[in-house]
């Protein structure tokens, strides 16, 4: 793994705080489907992410590829960017916290 590929895993490792498992299961709940960018009324951009971050997390990083190092940095750029939103108050039943558990980031652990 080059140098750059291992701080993007790092960075990735450090944003995505749910197992494939956790995720997998979220991903199947109406509060997930609810919520994000959904072009044409399909699947939300958030919500096929999260399947994508599946796949990922259930490979070895030995064979990673290129596009699996990209969607990596985008999930945690948007992780990042999102945790500055964070809305005041509770927020355990926010869409800016479902919004973040479908890109694999439960803001209350």
């Amino acid at each position: 793994m080059t140098e750059d590929g291992e701080r993007i895993s790092v960075d990735f490792d450090q944003a995505v705080n749910m197992t494939a498992a956790e995720l997998e299961q979220w991903l199947e709940t109406e509060e997930s489907k609810s919520v994000g960018d959904k072009p044409g009324g399909e699947e939300s951009t958030g919500h096929r992410s999260g399947r994508r971050i599946v796949e990922i997390l259930r490979k070895r990083k030995g064979d990673l590829g290129e596009d699996d190092y990209a969607h990596m940095r985008k999930v945690t750029g948007y992780v990042h960017r999102h945790l500055r939103q964070r809305p005041s108050g509770d927020v355990e039943e926010t869409r800016w916290r479902y919004s973040l558990m479908n890109w694999g980031h439960d803001p209350l652990r």
